[in-house]
């Protein structure tokens, strides 16, 4: 049930039946030496299908392009500014709404989105004159998904390049073999301080981490955590998607 492999008539179908949609979002960003630029984008856009083949659910195009300019200095970035980023978010659910899609589920998987993402829903909630409803999760939000990062990685999991969901990549995707040596673990300080990807400007912030990685041990990740993982959260957001359908 992806949007973009429809057809308009199947979407006005669906509508008949269902105001749900799920919208990935993600980001383009150095994920350290072993991670998938792509990663933060692959992981939400599994989840997001998951759920809709679980729930037969209409998911949207995943956002991909979305903030991140404390990695501009490592190659491959692609960063857009919080406003850019609010700007098309508020265009996105207006059009979903307009058409009658007034449950919009966001699966995230960048922490840089979440400020705006907040901002831009709640923009669109103030100006449209349609009743809309909108939830916000990341996919480690998740009681049993958080527990199992834990679990597996403890500490190590660090804040960027997390080998949960580089193991979850690979599992998609394909390994990249390195980064055997943990890096700098993080004090209790820092993670408090910069909660949220508020990591600074890009040259100062790969002068810190050179190798991209934010205390996270992402050798430590493989695909068959990567599947469990995968699973755990596809189960939780599915369980939230439903609940999120029959409320009132």
């Amino acid at each position: 049930m992806k949007l973009a492999e429809m057809t308009w008539p199947e979407v006005e179908t669906y509508l008949e039946a269902s105001p749900g949609i799920l919208l990935p979002t993600g980001s383009t960003e150095q994920h350290g030496p072993i991670g998938l630029i792509g990663t933060d984008a692959i992981c939400a856009q599994a989840v997001a299908e998951g759920v809709g083949e679980t729930m037969n659910a209409i998911v949207a195009p995943t956002l991909a392009l979305t903030p991140a300019p404390f990695n501009l200095a490592f190659p491959g970035t692609i960063s857009v500014s919080p406003q850019t980023f609010i700007a098309l978010v508020q265009d996105v659910l207006t059009s979903l709404a307009q058409q009658g899609f007034t449950r919009i589920y966001i699966v995230n998987g960048h922490g840089a989105n979440i400020a705006p993402l907040r901002t831009a829903i709640e923009k669109v909630s103030q100006l449209l004159d349609a009743p809309l409803e909108v939830r916000l999760r990341s996919w480690w939000d998740y009681p049993q998904t958080d527990a199992l990062r834990k679990r597996l990685y403890g500490d190590w999991e660090g804040m960027h390049g997390t080998p949960s969901e580089v193991a979850i990549t690979q599992a998609l995707v394909r390994s990249v073999t390195g980064a055997e040596d943990p890096p700098e673990k993080l004090s209790a300080e820092y993670l408090r301080d910069h909660a949220g990807d508020r990591h600074g400007e890009p040259a100062e912030h790969r002068r810190r981490f050179p190798d991209g990685r934010v205390g996270s041990h992402s050798a430590l990740a493989s695909p068959q955590q990567g599947v469990a993982l995968l699973e755990s959260a596809v189960r939780e957001a599915a369980a939230d998607y439903r609940v999120f359908l029959e409320e009132t």
